[in-house]
C-alpha cells in the first residue's frame, strides 16, 4: 500500500511500546494532577521523561561534583608530602 513493503520502518531508531495500565497508568494519573493543561496523555509521559531526564542528571552532576570535590582533597593531602612549606616560605627555596 502506498509503495512500503512491511519490511520498510521508517526509523532504524528502538521503539518502545507502553500500555497506559498499571504503574505507566498511575504515574500518567499523577503527572495529570502536576500538568492540568497538557492536552494528551502522551503529552504527559513526555514530560514525565523529561522530568526524570531532569532528576537524573542533577544527581549525575552532583555525583561528579562530589568524586571532584573529594580528588581535590587528595591532592591537597599530597602536597603535604611533596611540598616543604617551611622551605618554600623561606629564602633558600628561591636561591
Amino acid at each position: 500500500m502506498f509503495g512500503v513493503t512491511l519490511t520498510e520502518v521508517p526509523t532504524t531508531r528502538p521503539r518502545y511500546t507502553l500500555t497506559d495500565a498499571g504503574e505507566v497508568n498511575e504515574m500518567l494519573d499523577l503527572a495529570e494532577r502536576r500538568w492540568p493543561e497538557a492536552g494528551s496523555r502522551k503529552e504527559l509521559l513526555m514530560r514525565l521523561a523529561a522530568a526524570g531526564r531532569d532528576v537524573v542528571s542533577r544527581e549525575l552532576a552532583e555525583g561528579e561534583k562530589e568524586e571532584r570535590i573529594e580528588r581535590q582533597r587528595a591532592a591537597f593531602r599530597r602536597l603535604e608530602e611533596l611540598i616543604d612549606a617551611d622551605v618554600l616560605l623561606s629564602d633558600s627555596a628561591w636561591r
